[in-house]
């Protein structure tokens, strides 16, 4: 009788890790390859390596970031995963890098997903949101 596929090996879609780090410690890059690791592993997603761009000065080209692209050509890549946006670059340049990693034909992963609305708490435990968006009360309202 053969096993059931839980209790099988199966490899999930294959990932790639990007990390910007300019000033970053050695101990901050385990920490975010780490966080990157676990996303994958409790999303069933096969983290195959990590790109990391140190370079402050480079533009949306830089060789970490070209070196990625090569990779997500390889037949069977799904995808980038990375902790947030930001770690893409500055807003012009990771934007530019999220377009061109969704045209390679891959999806982008963020762990931290980017806010949309912004919150305020006032001293009555009110939270108040943003014109045109419902308010939400406690229990004491």
């Amino acid at each position: 009788m053969e096993p059931l596929t839980e209790h099988r090996a199966v490899s999930g879609p294959i990932v790639y890790g990007f990390l910007r780090l300019v000033r970053d410690s050695q101990a901050r890059k385990d920490a975010l390859v780490a966080s990157l690791a676990e996303y994958c592993r409790s999303h069933e997603l096969q983290l195959s390596g990590v790109f990391t761009d140190r370079d402050a000065t480079a533009g949306p080209a830089s060789v970490a970031f070209t070196g990625l692209l090569d990779v997500l050509a390889l037949p069977g890549v799904y995808g980038v995963v990375a902790p947030a946006m930001s770690h893409l670059g500055p807003k012009a340049i990771g934007t530019e890098r999220g377009r061109r990693i969704e045209a390679a034909g891959s999806r982008l992963l963020l762990i931290r997903k980017p806010r949309t609305a912004r919150h305020s708490v006032s001293h009555k435990g009110t939270v108040r949101r943003r014109p045109g968006i419902t308010r939400v009360l406690d229990s004491e309202s």
